[in-house]
């Protein structure tokens, strides 16, 4: 017998195991049996309810009612009509290009199953073009279960050959309301993981359920026993449905396991406790604030000030719309810090957004952030800037402030991280996008804190979560959320520009940022590259041409194009990730200086850059990027007191996905909403870290964005269970359920994040 463990080799052979390794890193059961089903084929019945779409790929079984053989017209060859009768409210229609060759097996009275593309020839009419097929047995044909012969084509009759024992193929499989279709690759076939896993389902013992009885009977859960068997080979539709349910709760358990543990193991550390002061640098800010706050800052301000104030660390999420003023939350926080003798640390993931930081913050701070310079304020503290990129002198310099404690407040990128950096006594780090960091970076920085003591941890972001995605890869945060945007911030006007529909309306955006200019404000112009790739090796040919796609404008080439063209009258500056540090921040402080009247550049102003004076931004090539990164690239306009302008330059196709996303941000500035079209759009496995941890897996039955009641209660259950028994040493099956229902790799990722 066969148990989840068991290594796929020792159940199915070391050829098939080797190919389903390779395929999809399979190594044990109960990989194999956690591949579920993508669809299934039916018998036709559920048609009668709802109609396919364009493109969708179906699979049904019924009897030929009608065929007829028809010449091609524009080549040689007939075409074969067929009508199939599924019990649905009419027959379905397929053709067969080959119709001479499959006359003779797909005729009238034959039962089949037919299995392929939807194709819609009229409003009213669709059919299935060239479908595969297989031949079944009658059913009225008593005692047949075996047929000696496959009669098909293409993958069902790879299919039928799968279900291939001593004495024929098992005719009796294909008369089931539901056959399993699994992703599959062009080397292992859905009907090769087909008879793999029927192979493991004959042989499985009995498993112990990880889930405590009460709780099944509680959520009306199946056993796992019966969710694998029955998600594999279901007999009714319900079946379907109630094997998802039991598994998509173990897959949002296990996420909430990994979470519950890290939340567990934060909470066990000892941090140093930052009480608020009446009378300290702190609150000499807050009566110094030329502006009021609002009162979303406000409350998450009290929020931080509290987790600061304990011997606990904070592990807080700050989200927030882009604009909606996390800055001088953030600020707050690490001023409070310094009121209690310790250091901050601010990690950015650019040099342009560390320099900007630290230039905008010393603005803020004043007198307040000067000391040790003539004329500081009594309550001041040392603001530092510590890049990978500047001098020997300067770094020198910075990493002395951090070591003795001069400086209160350091900000740096991942420079900050190096071995060199340390702090005389760090309490309170600040990470800026976090997404942008791996969290072996993040790590390395928390640990800098002295005597064992772990800091408090900030996590800023401007791009929205949602609640459902906050709480499953970020379920050990705390999560704060500003929602109001401060006073002063002006509308911004969004617009699609079709470029190759509306030639005339791209010279015009132009013209409008020199109108722009002329009344003294400044403007964008964003491209999705930065030229060519020095790295490259150049293309040769036709061939190579057409493999690059479609063409798209790199920055640098835009710039030659509007310096000596249409903004040939104003001062325009070019900003991309290839320049020498130095030469970045000079263009950066030339530009918010009003030296520069438009910027061309790349996504390094995506977030954290604050000119008030830009009131327009031209997006060039605007498919090229995702729903979010527009969102952040549009929030650098409308930051001061004149309304902005977001125009979204594009080739992409009316009508298609590219336009219609570019449409729905257009249509609104709400970063909630666009960030759950983003993620729609992107697929939501990929928010788990795919990228990140190296592997290509995704989430297989548990919705993000949809599935809030049972990420709730998964993260409830999972939280009892660690208050109990952090290490899980008491429920083995609950952790071997934790690594089989996500990969391990992802597992690490989340429980670091």
């Amino acid at each position: 017998m066969t148990t989840l463990s068991d290594r796929l080799d020792h159940v199915l052979g070391v050829k098939a195991a080797d190919r389903l390794a390779e395929a999809f890193d399979m190594t044990t059961v109960e990989d194999l049996l956690r591949h579920y089903p993508a669809r299934y084929a039916t018998q036709g019945q559920p048609l009668t309810e709802e109609e396919p779409e364009e493109g969708a790929h179906i699979t049904v079984i019924g009897r030929i009612t009608k065929t007829e053989l028809r010449p091609m017209k524009n080549r040689r060859g007939s075409l074969l009509k067929v009508q199939l009768d599924t019990g649905a409210a009419r027959p379905i229609e397929a053709t067969f290009f080959n119709g001479d060759k499959v006359r003779y097996l797909v005729k009238d009275g034959v039962r089949a199953m037919m299995s392929g593309t939807v194709h819609w020839w009229r409003p009213d009419r669709w059919n299935l073009s060239h479908p595969d097929y297989l031949i079944l047995p009658d059913k009225a044909e008593a005692g047949v279960e075996q047929l000696t012969s496959v009669r098909g084509s293409g993958a069902l009759r790879g299919l039928a050959q799968s279900a291939k024992g001593a004495g024929g193929v098992d005719a009796s499989f294909f008369e089931r309301e539901f056959v399993p279709v699994y992703p599959a690759t062009a080397k292992v076939q859905s009907w090769d993981l087909l008879a793999c896993i029927r192979q493991v389902l004959d042989q499985l013992d009995p498993i112990d359920d990880p889930l405590p009885v009460d709780l099944r009977e509680e959520r009306n859960l199946l056993e796992v026993s019966d969710a694998l068997r029955l998600i594999h080979l279901p007999e009714h539709k319900l079946d379907i449905e109630r094997a998802r349910d039991r598994l998509r709760f173990d897959e949002a358990l296990a996420l909430q396991l990994v979470l519950a543990e890290r939340r567990h193991e934060v909470e066990g550390r000892t941090a140093p406790a930052c009480p608020p002061r009446t009378d300290g640098i702190a609150a000499d800010f807050d009566q110094r604030l030329p502006f009021e706050l609002t009162e979303g800052q406000r409350q998450v301000i009290d929020e931080i000030s509290d987790d600061m104030s304990r011997t606990r660390p904070m592990h807080r999420l700050l989200q927030g719309e882009v604009g909606s003023g996390k800055t001088i939350v953030a600020l707050h926080a690490m001023l409070q810090a310094v009121d209690a003798g310790r250091q901050c640390a601010l990690l950015a993931p650019t040099e342009v957004l560390a320099a900007q930081h630290y230039r905008s913050l010393r603005a803020m701070l004043g007198d307040l952030g000067t000391a040790g310079e003539l004329g500081a304020a009594e309550n001041s503290t040392k603001v530092v800037l510590l890049t990978g990129s500047m001098s020997a002198a300067a770094k020198k310099s910075a990493l002395l402030d951090a070591v003795t404690g001069e400086a209160g407040l350091v900000i740096g990128t991942h420079a900050l991280i190096q071995d060199a950096v340390e702090f005389f006594d760090l309490g309170l780090v600040v990470v800026d996008e976090q997404h942008r960091f791996g969290v072996e970076q993040r790590d390395a920085l928390r640990a800098k804190a002295k005597g064992g003591v772990s800091p408090h941890l900030l996590v800023m972001t401007a791009t929205p979560i949602p609640r459902t995605i906050a709480m499953t890869t970020l379920g050990d945060l705390e999560t704060s959320t500003l929602t109001q945007l401060p006073k002063g911030r002006s509308p911004i006007t969004s617009k699609v520009v079709a470029r190759k529909l509306h030639p005339a309306w791209v010279e015009r955006a132009w013209e409008r940022i020199v109108e722009e200019v002329g009344q003294g404000r400044q403007a964008y112009v964003v491209c999705s590259r930065i030229g060519e790739d020095p790295d490259a090796p150049p293309a040769k040919g036709k061939k190579a041409e057409e493999k690059e796609g479609p063409t798209t404008q790199a920055a640098v080439d835009m710039y030659e194009t509007l310096s000596t063209g249409p903004l040939a009258g104003v001062r325009v500056g070019l900003l991309h990730g290839r320049l020498p540090s130095d030469e970045k921040d000079h263009v950066m402080r030339q530009f918010n200086d009003g030296a520069i009247d438009v910027l061309v550049c790349t996504t390094v102003v995506e977030v954290g850059v604050d000119v008030p004076n830009a009131t327009v931004m031209v997006i060039v090539d605007a498919d090229r990027f995702g729903v979010s990164q527009l969102h952040q690239l549009r929030g650098r306009i409308g930051r001061g007191k004149h309304p902005g302008l977001c125009l979204l330059v594009t080739d992409a196709a009316p009508g298609g996905t590219a336009m219609a996303r570019l449409e729905a941000v257009a249509a609104t500035t709400d970063g909630f909403e666009l960030s759950v079209l983003d993620l729609r759009q992107r697929r939501e496995g990929d928010v788990l870290g795919s990228a990140q941890s190296g592997t290509a897996r995704s989430l297989r039955l548990l919705s993000l964005l949809d599935d809030l009641e049972v990420i709730t209660a998964a993260q409830d259950l999972a939280r009892r269970i660690v208050a109990e028994d952090p290490g899980l040493e008491k429920h083995p099956g609950l952790a071997g359920m934790m690594n089989a229902a996500v990969d391990g790799e992802r597992l690490e990722y989340l429980a670091k994040s």
